[in-house]
């Protein structure tokens, strides 16, 4: 059987490692499912540096070195294999997951040291692949869902279809991966009872979303994902409107949640599914009900709320949380999953304005975001909002809607900025805008991706990068005063620009090449156009 090294990339450099990588573990899993040796080095926790990695890589005769994770990982993934390639040269490298299946030539291009890229959903894929390495059969030509390279070019293969059961998947290979380091960091300051967990795991109860948010992607794990050709008659990889949602069953995730307890003593489990609710509408109100009523019956609801008592007082049992739509805040379910355990949920708000909310794809309005806060407060489950900043739309007037609306929903938040992350509508619409922004430098703005908290590629109309960074800082602080003045001084500054200097004006530059872009989206916004 082959011996596989699975590295976990860096996630977060400017933060503590505090989530185990499901996919990886779980591919891990399915490997030794297999027969093969797996091994895992885990930077992302350990973060030992170049000298461990090459270390590591020189321990033992790999067959193949695996990695893989969102964009957002690309900056370390890359150096990680050039650290792989270097130490390891006979190893066959192999990547995937989100980084890799939103832009997969370009990734074999900025990344030579990857021989194999597995795109979209690899649970099938991967032992296939490990297989064919085993029996050292290369060819890869007639296997699904792969990018491989056939002398100085990058072939890319037919879609791989997504499995219909999740059930049939084992539970992840937590033991492979520093479980004592995730442990140390499992408060999460979402909710009272979030920041006092001590052993908290994150698990997954469903691939997809059936929102067609225009600044998020779903890369091939909700049959949204088909290979075509490009401009360049070349085949590569397009994100439609398409949707498979697909969740486990509700037993299957309170047996895992059983044998987390009974293994490591989990005091927590956090869903870390794309969005937990649009998981009930799929299944017709009935997911989310019969989980928490198995959550209940099995022994895992918290003491607390099985006895009325304050959660600070709680001994035993599991709380959770997850994430959320403001359309679907329906009372009575939110009221049962808090008898179940459920401490919060992260709503993604946005904004509160109607023209941004309309335009956004989300399918919510300004009074569902109000509304939906409230109810879910009022069920004793802590409402988590997100809002956002930079709108392609955005004016002063929509940023004012929005600050006022926080002040009167005691709401406090600094903003992430709109990010056009490759796979979603944005980054497509965007992408010349985005290039010349980065002075023609694709893999720069990729290298820079982080979790929308830093100020990428901007693709505001009417504001530039040092407005946008100022506007975060007076949302953040709900300062109406100051966005007074803010559009006071914008106000007399546009005016100058225009009467003096406009042409040499480079935001204004970039805004003229992202006008035209825009006026084709009421074409997008047909539902039964399909090109994101």
């Amino acid at each position: 059987m082959a011996k596989i090294l699975i590295i976990n990339p860096v996630i977060r450099e400017d933060d503590e490692p505090k989530h185990i990588p499901y996919g990886l573990a779980l591919l891990a899993s399915i490997a030794m499912g297999q027969g093969h040796l797996v091994q895992v080095y885990d930077e992302n926790a350990w973060r030992k540096g170049d000298e461990v990695i090459a270390k590591v890589c020189q321990a033992d005769c790999w067959d193949a070195i695996a990695t893989g994770g969102l964009t957002t990982t690309y900056r370390s993934i890359k150096k990680i294999l050039n650290i792989c390639k270097a130490n390891a040269p006979e190893a066959f490298v192999i990547a995937g997951g989100g980084f890799f299946t939103s832009m997969p030539h370009e990734m074999m291009r900025w990344i030579p040291e990857i021989d194999l890229g597995v795109i979209g959903e690899a649970f099938v894929t991967w032992p296939e692949v490990l297989g064919k390495i085993d029996s050292k059969d290369f060819d890869f030509s007639r296997t699904l869902g792969v990018c491989y390279r056939e002398g100085n070019e990058t072939v890319l293969t037919g879609v791989r279809p997504n499995i219909k059961d999740l059930d049939r998947l084992p539970y992840p290979a937590w033991d492979l991966f520093p479980l004592d380091i995730y442990f140390r960091n499992s408060a999460l300051s979402l909710s009272e009872v979030a920041f006092r967990s001590k052993r908290r795991m994150d698990i997954m109860g469903s691939l997809g979303c059936g929102m067609v948010c225009k600044f998020c992607w779903h890369l091939g794990t909700t049959g949204d994902m088909i290979v075509d050709e490009n401009d360049e008659g070349k085949k590569d990889v397009r994100f439609t409107y398409g949707r498979n949602i697909r969740y486990f069953s509700p037993r299957y995730i309170v047996e895992m949640v059983k044998t987390l307890v009974r293994k490591y003593g989990v005091d927590f489990v956090y869903f870390i599914d794309e969005n937990f609710m649009t998981m009930d509408m799929a299944s017709g109100r009935t997911w989310l009900k019969e989980l928490c009523e198995c959550w209940i019956k099995e022994g895992l609801q918290p003491m607390s709320r099985r006895q009325g008592l304050p959660d600070e007082e709680n001994e035993g049992g599991v709380f959770w949380s997850g994430t959320s739509h403001a359309g679907l805040a329906y009372r009575d379910i939110l009221d049962l999953m808090y008898r179940a355990g459920c401490a919060s949920l992260v709503y993604g708000t946005e904004s509160f304005d109607p023209e941004i909310l309309k335009n956004l794809g989300k399918g919510v309005n300004q009074r569902q975001n109000i509304d939906a806060l409230k109810t879910c407060m009022d069920s004793g489950i802590v409402p988590i909002p997100n809002i956002m900043i930079g709108f392609p739309e955005e004016t002063f007037k929509s940023i004012r809607t929005t600050i006022e609306w926080m002040i009167k929903l005691g709401i406090h938040s600094k903003p992430h900025f709109a990010t056009p992350y490759p796979g979603s509508e944005w980054y497509y619409t965007y992408k010349d805008s985005i290039i010349e922004q980065y002075n023609g430098d694709l893999e720069a703005f990729i290298k820079e991706l982080g979790d929308a908290m830093k100020l990428t590629a901007v693709i505001s109309h009417n504001f530039s990068p040092l407005q946008l960074l100022g506007l975060q800082q007076i949302v953040m602080q709900r300062d109406l005063r100051l966005l007074d003045l803010a559009e006071k001084h914008w106000g007399e500054a546009g005016t100058l620009t225009k009467t003096i200097a406009e042409p040499r004006n480079s935001f204004n530059i970039i805004k003229r090449k992202i006008q035209a872009p825009i006026e084709g989206q009421k074409e997008r916004n047909n539902p039964n156009h399909v090109n994101r």
